[in-house]
């Protein structure tokens, strides 16, 4: 991992543009709908910054780059053409330990700005740590168009129900659960207004979700590629990762719900491990090699109605 992703709160924090041309332009634009408090730093600027600037939306400093102009500042972005300023920029904001962007110059930046998907307050980030923006470009646009437009409606309304969820279910893995189930019903993944999804809510909650475990054995190939959209839908509800080769699996694994528990136990175990976990209404998901699955686990799947996922 080349860089850590996180997104960093910028409302009301000062951060300072040098440049005034049209990157400074398209960096000024997200600062602003982040929130920040942006003032730039540059002899001149586009005409579009000078518009920002006489509405007082930022605040503006026709002067050149000097070192004592970083002073007091939460975040510093570079974006003029002289790269020897930028570099020199870099350096300066470097001994104040501030964290600064130098426009498509990775090697003097703190932290770089990935292309985003905006459903807010869903969002999402995409980077190839500057190795190929034209990739990024293209996952972005297929990402689009498989990103449902309504999310930002179903992200505010969940925001809501969060404490009066509490009062029907205590427990962190109920609540999950339901929410699990609200989300995938067709009345919410279709819903255009709040309306509907607090009919969708509210007849969910009548029919009190009740926990049950699960298991779904998967085999592992050669191609991670080639696993079936059954096989990642309980690889993404699973609560228990199970795998018998972390070596040859590693791929299968990272594909696995980032929160669920994971543990590496032998061929001979399986049976016995996921039934304990069955007993205690955990949603497993097995990951074992081709061919390697041992009978007693595949009569116990098909005791509790699991899935048996073959590899292709």
């Amino acid at each position: 991992m080349d860089y850590f992703p996180v997104f960093t709160r910028l409302a009301h924090k000062p951060v300072l543009v040098i440049g005034g041309g049209d990157v400074a332009c398209r960096k000024v634009d997200l600062l602003l709908r982040a929130g920040a408090d942006v003032t730039l730093v540059s002899p001149r600027i586009h005409p579009a910054l000078q518009k920002l600037a006489s509405q007082e939306k930022i605040h503006w400093r026709a002067e050149s780059y000097q070192p004592s102009i970083l002073n007091g500042f939460y975040q510093v972005w570079t974006t003029t053409d002289d790269r020897e300023l930028n570099k020199r920029i870099f350096h300066d904001a470097q001994q104040k330990k501030l964290w600064v962007n130098a426009v498509d110059d990775p090697a003097h930046c703190d932290f770089i700005t990935p292309s985003i998907i905006d459903r807010s307050p869903i969002q999402v980030a995409i980077s190839s740590g500057g190795a190929s923006p034209v990739l990024v470009r293209y996952l972005r646009e297929k990402l689009e168009t498989q990103l449902a437009q309504n999310l930002s409606l179903l992200a505010d309304y969940a925001g809501k129900q969060r404490e009066r969820l509490k009062s029907y279910y205590q427990t962190v893995d109920e609540r999950r659960h339901f929410w699990e189930q609200f989300f995938r019903l067709p009345q919410v993944e279709n819903a255009q207004s709040e309306a509907t999804l607090e009919a969708a809510f509210t007849q969910l909650l009548d029919q009190k979700v009740h926990h049950v475990g699960s298991v779904c054995v998967i085999e592992t190939g050669d191609d991670v590629e080639m696993l079936p959209l059954k096989a990642l839908r309980f690889m993404q509800q699973a609560e228990m990762v199970l795998y018998t080769n972390e070596h040859s699996q590693s791929a299968f694994i990272d594909l696995c719900r980032r929160d669920a528990d994971r543990a590496h136990v032998t061929a001979e175990l399986l049976t016995e491990k996921a039934g304990q976990l069955l007993n205690q209404s955990v949603r497993i998901c097995v990951l074992i090699e081709k061919g390697l699955a041992p009978e007693s686990l595949i009569q116990l799947c098909k005791q509790h109605e699991g899935e048996l996922i073959p590899a292709f």
